[in-house]
């Protein structure tokens, strides 16, 4: 059912509905142009605006319906467009027909109501277990002064699952090595009663016998000039670190965590637990580990269950059958 009045001509089509599209964009264009829109902005609303014209070759704009725009942005998505790039040119769609509403040449936004497909979730990114293993007794560099502090920083991060952030605002007052506790201080202002690990706690007792603090400091984490770590120094020292003893991939302070929290749910399955060392407020942040659990799963069944090796060649097992 047509959505313009009786009185108003049909809008073109075919060529001549090619027309009005080059025509109305560099109105558009000037419109935008006289409302001080930048030339970067413009020249992005008309890429915007000549795509959606690419993909409608029938009808002019003003004839187009929310059918239209919804087949527009699937054709674009399946081209490879996420989400994000999707939503910028449903703004620019939408304000282009917001202003032919303005010079009542059309009576509807074809655009209302419509939105981008979801942003698909991406998985946390974890090390295997054997890589962290690797990466963690890496022996420390003895001609550097500070690869003591990085070493327990590092085994700190994976022990006991803490934020960047959290390992940085670490005060001394905040570790008891004789219970084997800390208190981390998270989002929110919330603390949270950590354990940590036997050989964190064995590196951190060696850092802090030579631990340098300016008069005053109490960090637990401190430079050469015994001044409190800001987090991009972690994350440097850890790159530093990661490439210096082989690693394949580029290894993160929060790369750590995720694989804390991995590692964890694999070996005991308990969710709740996991979600409290963490401090993850709502447990649906947690359950994305359960992904990560299930991968592995999954690919401990596809090498060694029976039934989902068939179809493989006959003879001496491969290396990832062994």
């Amino acid at each position: 059912m047509s959505t313009y009045p009786e009185d108003r001509p049909t809008p073109p089509e075919g060529p001549v509905a090619a027309q009005a599209w080059e025509q109305q964009i560099a109105a558009y264009d000037l419109a935008l142009q006289l409302a001080g829109k930048s030339p970067h902005t413009r020249s992005a609303y008309r890429r915007d605006l000549q795509a959606l014209a690419a993909l409608q070759p029938g009808p002019a704009p003003a004839a187009l319906t929310a059918q239209h725009i919804r087949l527009a942005v699937a054709r674009l998505h399946a081209k490879g467009l996420v989400g994000r790039s999707l939503a910028r040119m449903l703004s620019a769609w939408r304000g282009f027909f917001d202003w032919l509403i303005e010079k009542k040449q059309t009576v509807a936004n074809p655009c209302q109501g419509i939105r981008p497909p979801k942003k698909p979730k991406t998985l946390p990114k974890a090390l295997p277990v054997d890589a962290a293993n690797a990466l963690l007794d890496a022996p420390a560099d003895p001609e550097d002064e500070l690869a003591l502090r990085d070493k327990a920083m590092f085994e700190l991060l994976y022990s006991s699952g803490l934020r960047l952030s959290e390992l940085t605002g670490l005060d001394l007052d905040d570790l008891d090595l004789a219970e084997g506790l800390l208190t981390a201080h998270g989002k929110g202002s919330k603390t949270r009663i950590l354990p940590i690990g036997r050989q964190a706690r064995a590196a951190l007792e060696e850092w802090l016998a030579i631990r340098p603090a300016a008069p005053g400091e109490r960090a637990v984490f401190t430079g050469k000039s015994g001044r409190r770590l800001s987090g991009r120094q972690v994350e440097k020292r850890l790159e530093q670190w990661a490439l210096r003893h082989g690693s394949d991939r580029h290894v993160h302070p929060h790369m750590l965590r995720h694989s804390f929290a991995s590692h964890l749910l694999q070996s005991s399955g308990d969710l709740r637990a996991v979600q409290e060392l963490l401090g993850h407020a709502n447990l649906s942040t947690t359950q994305i580990y359960t992904s990560l659990d299930f991968q592995h799963l999954a690919k401990v069944y596809d090498a060694a269950h029976p039934r989902a090796r068939q179809g493989k060649a006959k003879g001496p097992c491969s290396d990832e059958e062994a």
